[in-house]
């Protein structure tokens, strides 16, 4: 009996197992040579092993190969072929179907054929009229014997392990069957006593003393000592001795199958031998057969030919009772019943040849006919018999005295792995002597006791706070929780768990056998002391009972109350298991990881306690999942179990089953048949809290199903007596919402038919359902109604449904009130079907318990709803393993919160949707990145004049591919990611966005090139200008070359006259052009300013305040005036506040900042529109931003604000926004300037002419002159050209390089935050806080300049050589074809230049009018002009390339292609309201994005200027504290409870705050830090209610910078914040 380990199995472990394990039938031989008859037994075994398929199975088969779900398992089989025989006895046994016996077994084609016999050849058609003939013929049919059922039985028996054994003995014993006793093996006939397989199975019954009181007893079976009777015969016998047993023990129930039985057969190979044992359990009923609970053994086949067992039972029986057909002095059994007759022990002989009555031969020696005789009569006669002879007997039976027969082999003893589970748990228990039962847990468990309990208390207060300071009050509780948790950690660790632990460590014992021991040992230690508490506990509450029903108010009922809550107590101290050594392992892991260290007394390190968990599930142990005791879910515990769950088994999916229902409706019973699970099932103390069990899904079944496994949930029962006072409804309620929000079906349990019954858990599961629609969790549910009679009756049935539908709607109405929600039908609440999702079983058992089988229609019903629970299952994606954590965490944060909807957060769902918006960024990018490469095309064709207008259809078939990628790439992220059946709901929403911005882009890009266009036409005179005065200075230089040709000057005399010529020519074009000048761009501000206010002379811009760094705008506004009777009151009010000046509310606050900020970002991409680099600077610029400025000022005041702008607000305004572009402006301004201003322009040319200058001199050819002059005029472009690409090149990289710009926006603030506590500059701290979208746009610029700076030697410039090169290449490559068309085609060089340009002309802002003013009629030979260009252009090449750095990068690159723009408008294009209590930023990447507003981090709401009403205390609430409190706020003049924030309308009507703990760290030393600067910033201080809790200040930078990794919330992040916000 070898066992497989806890540990998971590997394939090579599987092997070795299997080499352990070998049981290959086939091949066993036999150890001893036998006589022939012996041998052919071994040989029908061998082969009916084989007829079975068990001689496959290289290994003992494990419990875990028959409790997985297989498609055969849903299926009902009344009959079915050889090959599944086993499976499905199996299948109906684990469902306690007693029917298993009773399986029909098809006959295949080959089988039942007739033969002929050679007699019978004689017989012809013809002779049907002989009848006699005809049916004395020995015409016979070829059939093999039928399989006999109990072979089926014992043949799996002698192939399952030790574990699968246990569990089918188990079963076998539900079924109120016989249960094997004396095994001997088939081959070599070793008889074996299973000792282990009795272990599990408790059995309770009752009767009467002699005083007639009846007494309860519950035992352990193989601990009751019983009278036991023994049943064998001799010979064979016509009688069935087994028929005859029944009768006594119950005569409705075939206990021990017997050759009348259905599918009996005459062979059987397994049984013989077999020593099967059965009790009978009184009801203390007063017709009970026997008055005490009695053992029956039965010893199959001739007793004659089993001596061992003859000799083994007959001298432990308290009476034996032998079968023979007659009594011959010759027999071989003579000897043997004449010493049993001799014997004092008491005898009962039946004889089968024997007519006579009952008759005592001697005291204690009986006879009894069994030949014609009455059954009915022959059974009375024997139990009176058996009773007379017990009521003589003192001798009792014990199981384990079975061992201690030396003859026998116990599986215990023989089993090394069983041997060693069983000392281990032995010597843990020896722990437990001399402790009071009522005291232990407080001793050996002392972490989950009172210190626990406080702690779960504390985490209700904390989410739930009263008080009016809901920070004060949270740092409080955290301080309490914090302690507790610190003396949770400095508890000693017992002696009883260091040992649990350290074995559950060890590989020296197999420790599901030292758990399965330790269960044992555990409830065989509490027994006796919990049944005496449950009677106290029952006869307590009889008496107070009774005393309530007599209006009974005196001193002694409260007397009887105290004294039954005081029992209570005790039974509920007393409750000692498995579990509690569970829980007591997760809170010393809970405490550890609250202090960050692992305990003193702690042998492993405190990480790895998980592991034992996880692996006990693996191995089909429930784990609590919620503490029935503190009725408190251990979320770091069970997070922690099911992380080390997901890392053994991997990425799987489970579909959540969980049943609801009253106390002791059947709940945990229905779950153990419908799936062979362990849940608890005893009577008296039920399921406390909620537990999780794994149940595998096959292989053939994931084919069908979205999921791997069903993971269980059974739960206490609603409306628990144990639970007392006004919290059991909110109990209710908890458990109820929390299960139902976790599972994809929950089975509704109810018991009985009875409305009254139905109607609190009917309302509780609806209030559940309902819940879960607001908070869009779609589960389903199917209604049990267990314990129904007559449940075959259609029309009654249908009666029940539409009496459960009319209750369902009721209840719908009346929780609709409670949760305020508009539902009228059950069927508006979730979809459900009361015709398929409404299932009636009949009463469990068939008969009266203790002795009833159950009732097989219950078994029907089951797999009934075991269809139809895979049925919703095939429809449910389920969920991944990995994700159920969140989901735990999520619903119980939310139930923590009271109110379950406000607070409920589905992290999955927003983890999946922040994994959603990370591919839109994608997505997002791909589309600008594409349309960044076509509009860097375009704009080069646009000034080349290849092109002249732009449309939007142009755009779209440029984009059509990278569209095409985009669209394919959404499809495959939409049904192919993991988490696809979330994903769909925002399929359609983002599948519009992406089209929307992809017009849009379309939609920009043709107006920047359209602009460009207007803007190429409107400086065709800078540019001609500058062309002609180029053209002719080249030709005056080409002159005076010639003019010196012929004169022999040196090179000094020549550069003399060159100097010259030049200096004259010069000041013949500045006379012509004058230079251009300086701009004062605030003097211009100052000019239009004091022309608009004639009246209110503008002061110096010095003395106007920087709108962008005030604290408050109150002093640039006054109130509107108003009209009517009204108007007037509120004018004098109007009065009297502009006297006292006038305070805006922070709403007002917000929307002015608003107004500046989004005006500011307008200004700014006006400025780089009006393209002053190319195309000049103009106050009538200055005109048009001011006009600008004051529409949308008056657009503002105009609209629905109580308060209108002063003068100084509009004139502060437009300097503040001057201010801050004056440095655009003067930059744009420098570059135009060295560009078309004649001296600066014409200064850097001066080289290049006197380069052609001296070519002329020395008689240089047109060709060679005309190519140089192309180089030259190609530096321009190609520098232009490679600032652009590389700049392009830049922002590619720095997506994915640069950590703050390689994500989100999320994940961009992140690392804003960080800089701006790195820095700790208060300042930019407030221009961030006040005006997040310019903040974040200066940060990606000042990003992009550090990395440009930083890495320009790493990266920049490497990527500036190459950009270069390429362009080199290109040049050359289009210099040579074009001098290739020029030859095909005969052309001249003026084809040449057109070719030249034309194919450049996507790559350079290069084209034939940058050459028209340069004459070049001299040139004929192509091929030179060609070689001059190759030779030519790397001194050009070179020259640009020396000029690359930090500084002439940032110069020469046009604003519009910087990379900061492009990443600028990446990142922008999102949601940017604020929310009105805290001013944080809503993080949705979509703008205009459905659904409300949120914020996963909130801050304390003095940041923005907060305080308490009627004080100067500035406030230190979190939104997500202030929602759920009881404090008010003040919108519009009005109040509002924070609870129902959602009134106030505006602003606040389209934000969801969700309530979390996740109060960010960040903010707290935020507020520690820069209390001063807050303080002065807005003049006031944070005292009174306003006062910093102590526990903030504790933050360090270090900390605060820590906590951001939780900005970004990940799943795996905000589960550990739980643990790491404590610190």
């Amino acid at each position: 009996m070898d066992e497989p380990t806890i540990e998971v199995t590997t394939e090579s472990t599987r092997r070795e197992m299997g080499e352990k394990q070998r049981r290959t039938v086939g091949d066993h031989t036999t150890e001893c040579e036998g006589t022939d008859e012996h041998i052919e037994h071994i040989s029908r075994s061998k082969t009916l092993f084989h007829r079975f398929h068990l001689d496959k199975h290289h290994y003992k088969l494990r419990a875990t190969d028959v409790l997985h779900l297989t498609a055969h398992s849903l299926q009902s089989h009344e009959s079915c072929n050889k090959e599944k025989l086993i499976q499905t006895f199996i299948q109906k046994l684990l469902m306690m179907d007693y029917r298993a016996r009773y399986i029909n077994v098809e006959e295949t084609n080959d089988e039942g054929h007739t033969q002929q016999g050679s007699n019978d050849s004689f017989i012809q058609e013809a002779d049907y009229d002989n009848i006699f003939l005809e049916l004395m013929s020995n015409r016979e049919t070829s059939k093999p014997d039928p399989v006999h059922p109990m072979d089926v039985q014992m043949a799996l028996f002698h192939c399952a392990d030790g574990f699968l054994k246990q569990l089918l003995v188990t079963k076998l014993s539900q079924c109120q069957y016989a249960l094997p006793l004396l095994v001997p093996d088939p081959f070599t006939q070793q008889i074996e006593f299973p000792l282990w397989t009795f272990r599990q199975i408790n059995k309770s019954w009752k009767m009467r003393n002699t005083y007639y009181e009846t007494i309860s007893q519950i035992h352990p079976i193989y601990k009751a000592e019983t009278p036991m009777v023994f049943f064998f015969r001799f010979g064979s016998v016509s009688s069935s001795k087994s028929e005859l047993m029944n009768s006594l023990i119950n005569e409705k129930h075939n206990t021990f199958f017997h050759r009348n039985c259905p599918g009996s057969s005459r062979t059987r190979e397994l049984m013989d031998g077999v020593v099967e044992i059965a009790w009978f359990f009184p009801s203390g009923s007063y017709d009970d057969k026997f008055t005490d609970c009695v053992a029956f053994c039965n010893l199959h086949g001739d007793a004659g030919d089993h001596e061992k067992q003859l000799q083994i039972l007959t001298e432990m029986a308290s009476v034996n009772v032998v079968l023979l057909q007659q009594l011959d002095r010759n027999d071989r059994s003579a000897a043997k019943i004449q010493n049993l007759y001799k014997d004092s022990k008491p005898l009962i002989c039946l004889f089968a040849e024997n007519n006579s009555a009952c008759t005592e031969t001697r005291k204690g020696k009986f006879k009894i006919g069994l030949k014609y005789r009455n059954q009915s009569a022959v059974s009375e006669e024997l139990r009176r018999a058996i009773n007379d002879c017990l009521s003589e007997s003192s001798s009792t039976f014990r199981l384990e005295d079975v061992s201690k027969h030396s003859d026998v082999r116990v599986d215990e003893e023989n089993d090394e792995d069983c041997r060693r589970g069983r000392e281990a748990a032995q010597q843990m228990m020896s722990l437990l002597e001399k402790k009071d039962l009522t005291e232990i847990k407080e001793s050996v468990l002392p972490h989950q006791g009172k210190l626990w309990r406080q702690w779960s208390q504390k985490n209700k207060e904390l989410h739930r706070p009263q008080g009016d300071e809901p920070e004060m009050e949270i740092s409080k509780k955290q301080t309490e929780m914090m302690k507790i948790r610190q003396q949770q950690h400095e508890s000693d660790i017992s002696e009883f768990m260091k040992f649990f632990i350290k074995e559950m460590n060890s590989c020296a014992i197999n420790k599901i056998f030292f758990i399965k021991w330790l269960r044992i040992l555990l409830d065989e230690y509490i027994s006796a002391d919990l049944y005496s508490l449950h009677h106290k506990y029952i006869e307590k509450w009889s008496a107070v009972l009774k005393m309530t029903e007599n209006n009974d108010k005196s001193e002694k009922l409260k007397a009887e109350q105290t004294e039954l809550e005081r029992i209570s107590e005790a039974l509920q101290a007393a409750a000692f298991g498995l579990e509690h050594i569970m829980r007591e392992i997760g809170q010393i892991y809970e405490s550890c990881s609250s202090v960050q260290k692992n305990k003193k007394d702690l042998q492993f390190d405190f990480s790895s306690l998980p592991r034992l968990a996880a692996e006990m599930m693996i191995s089909g142990f429930p784990l609590e999942l919620m503490d029935g005791d503190a009725a408190h879910v251990p979320v770091i515990w069970i997070s922690a179990v099911l992380e080390e769950l997901s890392k053994y088994l991997g990425e799987q999916r489970i579909f959540v089953l969980s049943v609801l229902g009253i106390q002791s409706s059947g709940k945990s019973t229905m779950l153990n048949a419908m799936f062979g699970l362990q849940f608890a099932v005893s009577a008296g103390r039920c399921t406390r809290g909620a537990f999780m069990q794994l149940v595998k899904v096959s292989d053939e079944m994931k084919t069908q199903m979205n999921f791997d496994y069903i993971l269980v949930v059974d739960t206490e029962g609603l409306r628990d007596l144990e639970l007392t006072g006004s919290s059991t409804r909110h109990h209710d309620n908890e458990l109820a919402t929390f299960v139902v929000g976790l599972a994809n079906l929950t089975l509704i349990n109810i018991f009985g038919e009875n409305p009254s019954e139905m109607q609190d858990i009917l309302q509780i599961v609806v209030q559940a359902f309902m819940r879960m629609k607001k908070v869009r969790l779609n589960p389903s549910c199917v209604f049990v109604h267990q314990n129904v009679s007559d449940v075959t009756a259609g029309e009654k049935n249908m009666t029940g449904r539409r009496r459960l539908q009319e209750k369902l709607d009721e209840m719908t109405k009346l929780a609709a009130k409670e949760e305020v929600c508009d539902a009228e039908r059950f069927s508006d609440v979730i979809a459900f079907d009361v015709r398929n999702d409404v299932k009636y079983f009949p009463q469990l058992w068939e008969g009266n318990p203790p002795m009833a089988p159950p009732n097989p229609k219950y078994c029907e019903n089951i797999q009934e709803l075991k269809k139809t629970i895979m049925s919703h299952a095939s429809k449910s994606h389920g969920m991944r393993l990995v994700d159920l954590k969140d989901c735990i965490k999520d619903l119980w944060e939310a139930l923590l919160n009271e109110r379950f909807v406000f607070s409920f957060q589905n992290s999955l769902e927003i983890a999946v949707y922040r994994k959603l918006e990370t591919e839109y960024s994608k997505w997002s990018w791909s589309l600008r990145s594409a349309m960044m490469k076509t509009e860097n095309k375009l704009h080069n064709n646009i000034e080349n004049e290849a092109i002249h207008e732009v449309e939007e259809n142009d755009l779209q078939r440029e984009l059509k591919k990278t569209s095409d990628e985009v669209k394919k790439s959404m499809s495959e992220f939409f049904e192919k990611d993991a988490d696809a059946n979330i994903l769909i709901q925002w399929k359609s929403f983002f599948e519009i966005k992406i089209q929307e911005l992809q017009e849009t882009i379309i939609r920009e890009t043709k107006r920047k090139l359209n602009e460009i266009l207007q803007q190429r036409d409107l400086k065709k005179k800078i540019d001609a200008q500058r062309i002609h005065h180029e053209n002719t200075l080249y030709e005056k230089s080409k002159e005076l070359a010639l003019k010196l040709k012929d004169k022999a000057t040196d090179e000094q005399t020549l550069k003399k006259e060159f100097d010259i010529f030049w200096k004259q020519c010069v000041k013949k074009i500045i006379k012509d052009t004058p230079p251009i000048k300086d701009i004062e761009i605030m003097r211009d501000v100052k000019t239009l300013l004091s022309d608009i206010y004639e009246s209110a002379p503008v002061g110096e811009s010095s003395e106007c305040r920087d709108v962008f760094s005030v604290p408050s705008y109150s002093d640039y506004v006054q109130l509107k005036k108003s009209s009517g009777c009204t108007g007037h009151m509120k004018n004098a009010i109007k009065a009297v506040k502009e006297k006292f000046g006038y305070i805006l509310s922070q709403e007002d606050e917000a929307q002015i900042r608003a107004l500046v900020s989004d005006v500011a970002q307008q200004i700014e991409k006006r400025i780089i529109l009006f393209n002053i680099a190319k195309m000049g600077y103009n106050i009538s610029c200055i005109q048009q931003l001011t006009d600008y400025i004051k529409v949308r000022v008056r657009q503002h005041q105009e609209g629905q604000v109580k308060y209108l702008f002063k003068n100084e607000f509009f004139i502060s305004f437009v300097y503040s926004i001057f201010k801050r572009a004056n440095k655009t402006f003067a930059l744009q301004h420098r570059l135009f300037r060295e560009d078309n201003d004649p001296v600066l322009y014409l200064e850097k040319k001066k080289e290049e002419y006197y380069s052609i200058f001296q070519k002329h001199l020395h008689g240089a050819t047109s060709a060679a002159i005309f190519g140089e002059i192309i180089c030259q005029k190609l530096k321009e472009p190609i520098e232009q050209s490679v600032y652009k690409k590389t700049a392009r090149d830049l922002t590619y990289e720095l997506r994915t390089n640069c950590e703050s710009l390689n994500g989100n926006r999320l994940n961009l603030e992140k690392h804003i935050l960080k800089f701006l506590a790195e820095n700790e500059n208060f300042s930019a701290y407030m221009d961030y806080i006040n005006y997040p979208k310019e903040h974040l746009m200066n940060f990606i610029r000042d990003e992009v300049t550090w990395y440009i700076k930083d890495k320009f030697s790493l990266h920049v410039l490497p990527k500036m050589k190459e950009n270069i090169e390429l362009l080199q290449q290109k040049i050359m490559k289009a210099a040579h074809e074009s001098t290739e068309h020029v030859q095909v085609n005969r052309g001249d060089v003026g084809l040449w230049l057109k070719s030249f340009t034309q194919q450049l002309s996507d790559e350079l802002i290069f084209s034939e009018k940058d050459l028209s003013g340069v004459k070049h009629e001299g040139v004929d030979d192509l091929n030179l002009l060609e070689d001059v260009i190759r030779k030519e252009l790397p001194a050009v090449i070179s020259d640009i390339t020396s000029r690359f750095n930090t500084k002439t990068f940032d110069e020469k690159l046009d604003l519009k292609f910087r990379p900061d723009e492009f990443l600028i408008d990446h990142f922008c294009q999102c949601c940017w309201v604020q929310c009105p209590f805290c001013g944080a930023t809503c993080t949705n990447t979509i703008e205009n994005h459905d659904g409300d507003h949120s914020v996963p981090l909130h801050r304390v709401t003095g940041i923005i200027g907060c305080y308490n009403d009627g004080t100067q205390n500035l406030c230190t609430d979190f939104c997500s504290t202030v929602v759920k409190s009881k404090k008010l706020f003040k919108s519009s003049d009005t109040w509002f409870p924070y609870r129902q924030y959602r009134n106030a309308g505006g602003v606040y009507a389209n934000w969801s705050f969700t309530s979390n703990s996740f109060r960010l760290l960040y903010w707290k030393w935020f507020v520690c830090k820069f209390q001063k600067h807050l303080e002065k910033y807005y003049e006031k201080s944070f005292e009174g209610k306003g006062r910093i809790p102590r526990l903030w200040r504790v933050c360090t930078k270090v900390d605060a910078i820590k906590s951001l990794k939780y900005y970004t919330p990940s799943r795996n992040l905000l589960n550990r914040y739980m643990v790491e916000i404590s610190l």
